[in-house]
């Protein structure tokens, strides 16, 4: 088959109210790439990690704070931050409104190489 549209995302399942709907990556059988869209509620964040992936990180609607190895960077709407792998690094967004973004992943996102630290 040349193509796959995708019109069936899997929601990944949260317990913080983080909503991530995977397009492509491993629940497609995709592990070079991944690609998803999220939705990050007010005061929501992730514990550190240091992930063995480059994340490009394209901001749609709000905004989002990176902690990147001690800096602390604010990503609005229509601006984007690639994350190097090998970076440690913590996402959160401390705002007032919730976060829309889309995430790519080089390799593909997985758990074995996220990294996070307890």
């Amino acid at each position: 088959m040349p193509h796959f549209k995708q019109d069936k995302p899997f929601v990944v399942p949260t317990t913080d109210g983080k909503l991530i709907e995977e397009h492509f990556g491993a629940t497609t059988n995709e592990n070079n790439l991944s690609i998803a869209h999220m939705l990050a509620p007010a005061g929501w964040s992730e514990p550190f990690q240091n992930p063995e992936f480059d994340e490009y990180t394209l901001v749609s609607k709000g905004k989002k704070m990176f902690e990147v190895d001690g800096e602390k960077i604010i990503v609005h709407a229509g601006q984007s931050i690639l994350i190097k792998k090998g970076s440690r690094v913590r996402y959160s967004n401390p705002f007032d409104e919730a976060c829309e973004y889309w995430s790519v992943c080089l390799p593909a996102f997985s758990m074995a190489l996220v990294d996070r630290e307890d």
